[in-house]
């Protein structure tokens, strides 16, 4: 009886050591699977760290070539921008210097001045003391210069810088050619400013001279060029 409680006792033993080598199989087993998968886990987020770290870094440079990019073009276009603006400050330049010079046709607001022989002479007096003379018109036209005039006519005739005005007994001759009084000076620009400026003293002087004028304002004259002698 004895002897088979001995072996029960045993099998019991080896069974018991059999299950715990078993169990702990398994377990080493199973933690050994666990280590497996944390590594591939920590590899495959170390992995995507990378990348975004790369990534991250493309995005950098790429963000910095675009900056200079933009900066370029933005430079570009004030480039253009000036060049552009130069272009039509010279045109405008262009086109105001053919209108000062007698180039081109204008046409605009302005003033139309007339200096006519005095219609009394006192008994006794000089008549030559009493007509418009060459000083009388260049006195208004270079009034009218310096009040901004664009472009001024006599008579109809458009005057330039160097336009040569003389006396030739009655009448004025206006670079060749001769035109009696009444002489009608127009002259395109504001004409309030062109008006007032001539009001202010020199037609009281002129008028001292014992000539006869008339400041009119216009809203519309028309000059056609100026023609030289070669046409």
């Amino acid at each position: 009886m004895s002897k088979i409680k001995g072996k029960h006792l045993f099998l019991s033993l080896i069974l018991l050591v059999t299950g715990f080598i078993l169990s702990f199989s398994y377990q080493r087993a199973q933690i050994e699977k666990q280590d497996a998968v944390q590594t591939d886990e920590w590899k495959k987020e170390d992995s995507l760290r990378s990348q975004i770290l790369r990534l991250q870094k493309t995005n950098r440079e790429l963000a910095s070539e675009l900056q200079g990019l933009q900066q370029n073009v933005e430079s570009k276009e004030n480039n253009l921008a000036d060049q552009e603006e130069i272009s039509s400050k010279l045109v405008e330049d262009l086109k105001e210097l053919r209108m000062v010079v007698g180039n081109v046709k204008v046409k605009g607001e302005g003033v139309e001045v007339t200096l006519q022989d005095s219609s009394y002479i006192p008994e006794g007096e000089n008549p030559n003391d009493y007509i418009v003379h060459e000083e009388h018109i260049r006195s208004v036209i270079d009034e009218l210069h310096v009040s901004g005039a664009e472009a001024i006519a006599i008579n109809g005739q458009r005057i330039s810088h160097d336009t040569y005005i003389a006396c030739i007994g009655p009448v004025v001759s206006v670079d060749g050619n001769q035109y009696p009084a009444p002489f009608v000076i127009t002259a395109i620009g504001n004409s309030f400013t062109l008006e007032k400026s001539l009001n202010l003293y020199l037609v009281n002087k002129i008028v001292n001279d014992g000539v006869e004028v008339r400041v009119e304002k216009e809203s519309a004259i028309e000059m056609e060029p100026f023609i030289t002698e070669e046409g």
